[in-house]
């Protein structure tokens, strides 16, 4: 088989046969097809797209490129969940101990963060002393003894994507749906669960800025699971401010801890027990998406979240010191208020600005093996329709170097727009498909 004559045949807008798809992905995998082509490739894709079949032969190819997670030593239907990425998304911190909490299995396997949006493993590493590397046998035992683990993703699973995302990425064509949905839905597939929950972000914070665009990529996303014999659900939700008020690690795991002890943010309140409803119904606890979502509303108010949160952290070696306002978790040095200059309702909360301040600081990496600082972030005062008067605080920069506050600082302020009237309100559940 003749890599340039497949090239050509994407380029010209014709689909690949599954044994083509099959070649590009091992030459991907075992570097037999170079750099160059392998971009070629892509941009022909990302130009001309794939139909259903290529996207999901895609999926499936990348996700036996490598090792595939077999969870069948786990009792119970296993159930994971999936962002497509976010500022300020700590979901996974409190719909794991939810779910957990109500029996079922959630064995969650995790990335780190690039760019602007934070990763669930960067923020739970923020804990003094959390171990995300287990060997398999360990994760198994964790979750059947207390229904959860958050691991970092197996150096081995999906070796193609890993390659070919790290040339997506310095091509310009990470933005392609086909590409997108076959990078997700691989590592989903080689992690094992049997149920998906996507949160598929829609807004200036999300890869997918439009609705429509973003529903094409869920209902991508759905199909290629339920081909492959999976549950998926994918709720599409805003990301056009940041979920919840902390932006950056530690600041992100406070708030989930507080959202565990039902004192946390509304919007970040909502989005979890939305998801963790999904969640309890593809793992069979709940029928009705109503009896479910008052499953988990009660499991939140009963406290027992936060005790399935305690155990996970414990049995992964963490510490936290419950009785702290900031228990016991990484503080920065310097902490300087952002005020309004006017005053008006917030009609711009820009989370693309708020992200990119957020990983100025140091909160997050501009590429692949970048440190960084889990003390820093943003804490947001104001959001999205609120009233401020000229003089107060919009936000609370935490930093711990002052060159990355000032750049930060700049950013920020951007991000904020306020007028005289403030626009309608938009919903935080967009669609779920």
């Amino acid at each position: 088989m003749n890599t340039q004559e497949i090239i050509e045949k994407k380029r010209d807008g014709l689909a690949m046969s599954q044994a083509e798809i099959e070649f590009i992905v091992q030459g991907i995998s075992n570097g037999s097809i170079p750099d160059y082509q392998i971009a070629a490739w892509a941009m022909a894709v990302y130009f001309q797209g794939m139909n259903e079949r290529e996207t999901g032969e895609l999926a499936w190819a990348m996700a036996y490129s490598g090792e595939v997670m077999d969870l069948s030593a786990i009792e119970g239907i296993k159930v994971d969940k999936h962002s497509t990425g976010g500022v300020g998304d700590k979901t996974t911190l409190v719909v794991i101990p939810l779910v957990a909490a109500a029996g079922i299995p959630a064995a969650k396997m995790s990335g780190r963060g690039l760019s602007h949006t934070g990763g669930t493993i960067d923020k739970f590493e923020s804990i003094p002393g959390f171990q995300t590397e287990k060997t398999y046998k360990d994760f198994i035992e964790q979750v059947n003894r207390i229904k959860a683990a958050v691991i970092a993703q197996s150096g081995h699973l999906v070796p193609a994507d890993k390659r070919l995302y790290a040339i997506r990425d310095v091509t310009a064509t990470v933005e392609s749906i086909a590409l997108i949905a076959s990078s997700i839905m691989s590592k989903k597939i080689a992690s094992g669960a049997q149920g998906i929950v996507l949160d598929v972000k829609v807004g200036s914070g999300a890869f997918m800025k439009n609705l429509a665009e973003a529903e094409k990529l869920a209902r991508a996303m759905v199909a290629i699971g339920r081909a492959a014999g999976r549950e998926v659900i994918a709720v599409l939700t805003d990301m056009n401010q940041p979920l919840g008020k902390m932006v950056g690690n530690a600041l992100e795991v406070k708030e989930a801890i507080d959202t565990l002890k039902g004192e946390g943010p509304s919007d970040l309140t909502e989005i979890s027990l939305n998801l963790a409803a999904h969640m309890l119904i593809l793992g069979k606890k709940y029928t009705s998406f109503t009896d479910a979502w008052h499953g988990a509303h009660e499991i939140l108010l009963s406290g027992r979240a936060l005790v399935k949160f305690k155990e996970l952290v414990q049995e992964q070696g963490g510490s936290l010191d419950y009785t702290l306002v900031n228990y016991g978790l990484p503080q920065a040095d310097i902490k300087e208020r952002v005020c309004a200059q006017q005053a008006g309702y917030i009609t711009r909360l820009d989370a693309l600005e708020i992200g990119r301040a957020a990983m100025v600081l140091g909160a997050g990496r501009r590429k692949i093996g970048d440190s960084i600082d889990y003390a820093v972030g943003i804490e947001l005062f104001k959001k999205l329709g609120d009233r401020v008067e000229a003089g107060d605080c919009l936000a609370v920069i935490h930093a711990n170097d002052t060159e990355a506050l000032h750049n930060g600082r700049n950013l920020l302020q951007n991000s904020f727009k306020i007028a005289d009237l403030p626009l309608p309100s938009k919903e935080l559940i967009i669609k779920v498909i």
